[in-house]
């Protein structure tokens, strides 16, 4: 399973890049708030820092003007092979998907919570669909893991019917949520930086390493 960052902060993004372990980059409105600073700044540093797929969102709207958006960002990237539409889980959304993935422009259609929202998405050709574990958990408290068995079910339909589109587990909370989105079969993880830093954490580890330490000075 490969990790992506779930970020638009640069410095969690380079320090994670340092590691060699992410392969992609996902952002939305919200992290772009965060970090205080345009799309366009934001965006042509990434596409520096890290080789591979990065999301960008396009604001939820009509179609017209998502696949307007969706062309300036390309445009403003230079046509970067890397760069991939974020879209929303809607009819606009998917109609979107469809037209830009005619044109060989990747997309990432999000906020997916549903095998059958899953299925428009692939069926709309989406390179990427991100359904969102911690979501789904939090929707369905009373159910086990449910945000794992959603991302199990839809690859599942995934593999059965020759879809295309990567699962891209996404709304990861801990590093639980990244153990089961692997073990359902997640092609990527989307993982917030506090997330991956948790990842290297384990008692046993801990206790490892001051054995170790404490051996060094005898």
């Amino acid at each position: 399973m490969k990790i992506f960052i779930d970020t638009a902060i640069t410095e969690e993004i380079k320090e994670a890049a340092d590691l060699g372990i992410i392969s992609g980059v996902t952002t939305n409105p919200s992290l772009m708030a965060k970090s205080g600073r345009t799309l366009n700044d934001v965006i042509t540093e990434i596409l520096g820092l890290v080789e591979g797929p990065i999301s960008a969102e396009v604001e939820e709207a009509d179609w017209e003007s998502m696949y307007k958006q969706a062309h300036e960002i390309v445009e403003m990237t230079h046509n970067n092979p890397n760069i991939t539409i974020k879209l929303p889980m809607t009819p606009d959304g998917v109609r979107t998907c469809t037209m830009l993935s005619k044109e060989g422009i990747k997309t990432n259609v999000t906020l997916i919570f549903s095998v059958s929202q899953a299925i428009l998405a692939m069926e709309a050709g989406a390179t990427f669909i991100s359904p969102f574990m911690g979501r789904v958990d939090d929707f369905l408290q009373s159910e086990i893991a449910p945000g794992a068995r959603l991302i199990k079910d839809i690859n599942r339909v995934k593999e059965q019917y020759g879809y295309s589109s990567q699962i891209i587990a996404a709304s990861i909370r801990n590093k639980g949520h990244v153990e089961q989105a692997a073990l359902a079969g997640a092609d990527i993880a989307t993982i917030p930086f506090k997330v991956i830093k948790q990842m290297y954490e384990h008692e046993l580890t801990t206790r490892g390493l001051k054995i170790f330490a404490d051996a060094s000075k005898k």
